[in-house]
């Protein structure tokens, strides 16, 4: 099983955000978590593309990109391309035609990825589980940074794992919101792959030593 941290740029101080995309590079992370957001699907503004642009620049790790968008499929090409998506993810909740939307990701080859709210079942993955290389769980509702960890999804993070073993299938299972120190070793235990951690990492007085803790 894999352990992966992908620290998420939300919660980096944007007046600095070159230092901490470099500090990210430094690390031990292995990937950069990058939410967009509309304020329509979540309450909340954040990055467009002339941002992520000048991160995917100085980025030397992978961009994990989190669409938080009505309409996904009106902007993936941009995001596979402009954005240099190396995984995007797009919600469950937000996709018509997820299928289709998926085949769309793939045909850029990039990894393909669904987000499920913390109220949604994953039960409803059982049709499409096979074609998406990874699987985001929330453990907030979307749309803000700093919220408390929802207790209930260490019990989805084990029930999705097995249903993935069970298929036989390599998706990896990753885990967005107030994860931190405190609780990254139960959700690796449960079968989660990746962790998104923002405040946790951004706020703390040496990040790297935290994203090197949450790793062991």
């Amino acid at each position: 099983m894999a352990r992966m941290i992908a620290p998420s740029l939300l919660s980096a101080d944007f007046g600095h955000l070159a230092d901490a995309v470099e500090m990210v590079n430094r690390s031990e992370a292995d990937w950069f978590h990058i939410d967009v957001m509309d304020g329509h699907f979540v309450p909340n503004l954040s990055m467009g593309f002339p941002v992520i642009r000048a991160v995917a620049e100085d980025a030397r790790k992978p961009l994990d990109i989190h669409l938080m968008i009505e309409r996904p499929d009106d902007y993936i090409d941009r995001f596979c391309t402009e954005a240099r998506a190396s995984v995007l993810t797009v919600h469950y909740e937000a996709c018509t035609h997820l299928h289709r939307t998926l085949q769309h990701i793939r045909q850029h080859q990039v990894m393909t990825g669904v987000a499920l709210n913390p109220h949604t079942p994953v039960s409803v993955l059982e049709e499409i589980l096979p074609e998406a290389d990874l699987v985001l769980l929330m453990s907030v509702n979307p749309g803000f940074g700093g919220q408390k960890f929802i207790p209930s999804v260490l019990r989805k993070v084990e029930k999705l794992k097995n249903e993935i073993l069970r298929l036989g299938l390599s998706t990896l299972v990753e885990v967005d919101g107030g994860v931190g120190l405190g609780n990254c070793a139960a959700l690796f235990e449960a079968g989660a792959d990746v962790l998104v951690c923002g405040n946790a990492v951004f706020s703390a007085e040496n990040p790297e030593d935290v994203i090197r803790q949450m790793k062991r």
